[in-house]
């Protein structure tokens, strides 16, 4: 089933790249570029021993390909989502969420570049 066309206002969906997820909040859906704006919600790294989770409300919204969402499981946001409700971010920690949030599109875009360079190559 594609569910990718199907994002609604509100609804919360991930972008993976490796072991690293961004969770955002859709802020709107445009059709006719095939984008999704969205709102950075978490940026959450599985390691060996337990996720590392990172507040990024207080980042920049994203404008990125629709087709590299995919819908968040309620099972698998809801535990980080608790978490960052019931508490403050420490205000020097702003800084530090754009710098990972940035870090993580650029490394996401350059994963995507090489992918359709490679792509294109095989053709």
């Amino acid at each position: 089933m594609n569910y990718k066309n199907n994002f609604q206002p509100l609804q919360i969906v991930c972008l993976e790249h490796l072991a690293t997820c961004l969770y955002a909040e859709v802020i709107q859906v445009v059709e006719s570029r095939q984008m999704c704006w969205v709102r950075p919600m978490l940026l959450v790294s599985v390691t060996d021993i337990e996720p590392s989770v990172l507040d990024l409300r207080s980042t920049v919204d994203l404008l990125w390909s629709l087709a590299s969402f995919r819908p968040a499981l309620d099972t698998e946001i809801l535990p980080f989502l608790a978490n960052i409700f019931t508490s403050t971010p420490p205000l020097q920690s702003n800084n530090y969420a754009r710098q990972q949030l940035n870090y993580f599109v650029q490394q996401l875009w350059q994963a995507q570049k090489s992918e359709l360079q490679n792509n294109t190559i095989a053709d």
